[in-house]
């Protein structure tokens, strides 16, 4: 009993230093201490190697220091020991669209929307892929789909207009920029961007016949 008690209290230390390592890693990553963030996350890694976060956050800082090979074989480790892991495929798609690999970018972004249909740097990441490629219909799915849970995430709300205006739906794209101007009165983009649609949307009418 005794030795059952220790090891619990040996694995609920283990346990708790790598979510402090982890933590520490993911701080100094968001401030650019790339040296300090890349050494938390190997220590994090050799306490629990079944997880994918260390090496999730080791693609991370390869990514912001230009380094995409090694990135690339982060990501893919981190796919090894979590093969559903949704950061990881979200991070495969960065470095995919940083070599503007854009189709491959863009499949990589649908399967960590697959596994996580909340993953907003996804979302955004499908949003700039498709408009590199010209192909709405996959994202504009996957916007709705997250509006239907966050409905007033304006910067969300505009990606849908923009792609909707691009794509020829401008009465779609009009309704999603009045829902922006309701949430944020002084938006300005939104207001030019729906100035622009209506013009469009006036030019494309179908003209009245005279009587």
């Amino acid at each position: 009993m005794q030795l059952i008690t220790e090891n619990f209290v040996v694995e609920e230390a283990v346990d708790q230093h790598y979510e402090v390592l982890k933590e520490l890693g993911d701080c100094h990553a968001s401030l650019g201490n790339h040296d300090r963030a890349r050494h938390c996350y190997e220590e994090a890694a050799m306490l629990a190697p079944e997880k994918s976060g260390p090496a999730v956050g080791l693609g991370v800082v390869d990514i912001q220091t230009g380094r995409l090979d090694a990135a690339e074989q982060a990501f893919r480790r981190a796919l090894r020991v979590e093969p559903d892991c949704a950061e990881a495929y979200g991070g495969l798609a960065m470095v995919y669209q940083h070599r503007r690999d854009y189709p491959k970018a863009f499949d990589t972004y649908l399967a960590c929307l697959d596994k996580d249909a909340d993953n907003l740097v996804a979302l955004l990441g499908l949003f700039q892929t498709s408009c590199q490629m010209g192909s709405f219909a996959k994202v504009i799915h996957y916007l709705t789909v997250y509006l239907d849970r966050h409905p007033g995430d304006v910067s969300v709300l505009f990606c849908l207009a923009t792609l909707y205006a691009r794509d020829g739906r401008y009465r779609e794209a009009v309704e999603a920029l009045e829902t922006i101007l309701v949430l944020e009165s002084d938006n300005a983009e939104a207001a030019g961007l729906l100035g622009d649609v209506r013009r469009k949307q006036a030019e494309t009418a179908p003209e009245v016949m005279s009587p």
